[in-house]
């Protein structure tokens, strides 16, 4: 037994095996001190913080009845994951959390051989873990695989592939479905209602998992019954309920449940009982987002990434520091959609799974019959915007653009192949901070610049985005794709009068003769400040802001090249295959000799942590731009 005179529980602690020195009655202790650690630690370095406080329970005992890591668990999504983090070896480095040079606010294999798979998006832990579980097999060793999904990520459609291959071939994965009946904000659709209603016939349930277990005493039933055991499941529901077959059990996944994922003691008894059965299963536990604080128990929206907080008070912090501070970009394009919409009877409102987050539910509530949350479904999110456009629908459809690279083959082949009239909305286009390389939305421009029948822009500032949002919808010329990036933008007086942007344009913004600036996005603003700082140096730059990377503004490019020997691009986004490879091309097209130069998102995956600094690390901040300019220059 583990020595409790010196400290708490916790401070024994370093890796699962400490955990398990403990009897299971002390585990209850351990989870409140895990979950007090959690609030402590997110109050002043910002995390997401209700999807871990309510998996605490499920996460110690995981660790304490499997065999970890020799015992594979996947985490999905895997912001549930801070206790694994904590129980795994970095609770002394549990305060870096998603900064710079820090830990990683998501499991990556890299940081630990306790993490499986990088698990950031949401609904790939079933199909991942289905083939850690197989190739287990195929490798005859005795390996035990978990998946535990939650926070809404059974609604996206990989879990359904993955739930429909579980049973094909020999395996014996554990999936645990962690139902909080929320991801960011309240889940939806029929698979939600369908997890309700299975926890209201928990009498059936625990009926049934006891006469089970009598069964297996008594000798009736064996592992090599299951397929009887199956039947006999459904033949006592059908019998006792007069309910539609378990939807896991009708795909040959036993199924336990519901319990309570909040009782650490039970889920041990349970994870004991069922480890080492034959075959997939699915244990569906119930808990509390945002258990233990209760702020964010009762708001779990507000409490998923909350930001700084009082941890004794529950206020959440501003950074404002009392200024009045520009809207968020997500912010105007909420406000800006209603405001069309209040004008134009055919626009409607389509966002997989985060309404709150891209500012959606301001249409929701002004127009609840014309808005969309369609779950975390982002290829459906597309085509459904698709058919909606064909009967004369206006879709404006926001996908975050990380989220959005898996709806890629929906945007060619049901929008841009009819040019359907779908205006695509990429919030959290770029870098976008502590979230690090699995929600930075840096490939858009070089995935979607490829794809015939689309415009693509990106706005400058708030003005511009409204300009932008207020064009696309006037006539139809195919999908339009607007990107913006995450966070604040630059004007207190973003309510412009809205007017048309002429497709294709880009514009001059500072004259010059040494060398010419091209940005898109709101880089510009500050590639524009740099080339006026330096004008007081006695460098005459000019700075061009294209809007447009598709269709590029080719009459003013042709002016650009022939004036300038040097052109710098900058963008938010890869440089492979974006913004500056497109003028390239074209130089290239037109046996332009000027040199461009190209600044952006270099080739490899880049880490989490402050804006500023991630942009410093591209060389595309202030400082960097300034120096590539000197060393063009030869000053």
């Amino acid at each position: 037994m583990m020595d409790m005179t010196n400290g708490t529980l916790l401070d024994q602690i370093q890796f699962p095996s400490d955990l398990k020195k403990l009897d299971v009655k002390d585990l209850k202790q351990v989870c409140t001190e895990i979950r007090q650690l959690i609030i402590d630690e997110l109050a002043n370095h910002p995390g997401h913080l209700g999807a871990s406080l309510g998996a605490i329970e499920i996460t110690v005992a995981l660790h304490y009845v499997f065999n970890t890591p020799e015992d594979l668990l996947m985490w999905d999504v895997g912001h549930q994951a801070y206790a694994h983090k904590i129980l795994t070896g970095r609770k002394s480095q549990f305060h870096t959390n998603r900064q710079f040079k820090g830990l990683s606010g998501f499991p990556n294999p890299a940081e630990s051989p306790y993490d499986t798979f990088v698990s950031g998006h949401a609904s790939n832990s079933i199909s991942a873990s289905l083939g850690m579980s197989i190739a287990s097999n195929l490798q005859h060793n005795k390996r035990l695989v978990a998946a535990i999904i939650g926070d809404g990520a059974m609604s996206g459609g990989l879990a359904f592939e993955g739930l429909n291959n579980a049973s094909s071939h020999p395996n014996n994965l554990l999936i645990v479905l962690n139902d909080n009946h929320i991801s960011i904000d309240r889940n939806v659709g029929g698979l939600s209602e369908y997890l309700v209603k299975m926890t209201t016939s928990k009498h059936y349930n625990a009926f049934r998992w006891k006469t089970y277990r009598l069964l297996k005493r008594l000798g009736f039933i064996n592992e090599s019954r299951k397929t009887r055991l199956l039947r006999f499941g459904n033949s006592l529901k059908a019998l006792l309920t007069n309910q539609q077959n378990n939807l896991f059990e009708g795909l040959n996944i036993r199924y336990f449940g519901p319990v309570d994922g909040n009782d650490v003691e039970n889920l041990v008894k349970v994870l004991n009982d069922i480890k080492d059965m034959t075959g997939p299963k699915l244990l569906h536990i119930c808990t509390i987002k945002g258990k233990g604080f209760a702020p964010a128990e009762l708001d779990a929206t507000e409490w998923h990434a909350p930001g700084r907080y009082n941890k004794n008070t529950g206020e959440r912090l501003s950074s404002s520091n009392g200024k009045d501070e520009p809207l968020k970009f997500q912010d105007v394009f909420g406000h800006t959609l209603v405001e069309l919409a209040e004008k134009n009877n055919k626009i409607v409102g389509i966002t997989p799974a985060m309404p709150s987050g891209c500012s959606m539910n301001l249409m929701m509530e002004r127009f609840p019959e014309r808005a969309f949350d369609v779950g975390i479904a982002e290829g459906h999110a597309v085509t459904f915007s698709g058919g909606l456009a064909t009967q004369g629908m206006i879709p404006y459809c926001n996908i975050y653009s990380s989220f959005a690279q898996r709806s890629y083959d929906n945007v060619i082949h049901d929008l841009a192949i009819q040019r359907l009239h779908v205006v695509l909305c990429l919030d959290r286009a770029g870098l976008v901070g502590e979230d690090g390389p699995t929600h930075h939305g840096v490939f858009d421009l070089a995935s979607l610049r490829c794809i015939p029948n689309l415009t693509i822009s990106s706005p400058i500032d708030e003005h511009e985005l409204r300009n932008l949002m207020y064009t696309a919808q006037l006539r139809p010329i195919g999908p339009f794709v607007i990107r913006y990036p995450r966070g604040s933008g630059y004007l207190t007086n973003w309510r412009n009068p809205m007017v048309e942007v002429p497709i294709g344009k880009g514009e001059c913004l500072k004259s010059g003769n040494e060398l010419a600036i091209l940005t898109i996005g709101p880089i510009g603003k500050t590639a524009l400040k740099i080339a006026e700082d330096l004008e007081t140096k006695g460098l005459s730059i000019a700075m061009f802001n294209m809007r447009f990377v598709k269709p590029l503004d080719e009459e003013l490019l042709h002016e650009i090249a022939g004036k300038f020997a040097h052109v710098i691009t900058i963008e938010n986004g890869t440089i492979v295959g974006g913004f500056g490879s497109a003028i390239l091309e074209f130089f290239s097209e037109h046996s332009y000799t000027t040199t461009v130069h190209r600044l952006g998102i270099p080739d490899h995956f880049i880490e989490h942590g402050p804006l500023s600094d991630l942009h410093h690390l591209c060389g595309f901040d202030a400082e960097g731009i300034e120096k590539a300019i000197h060393a063009i220059l030869g000053r």
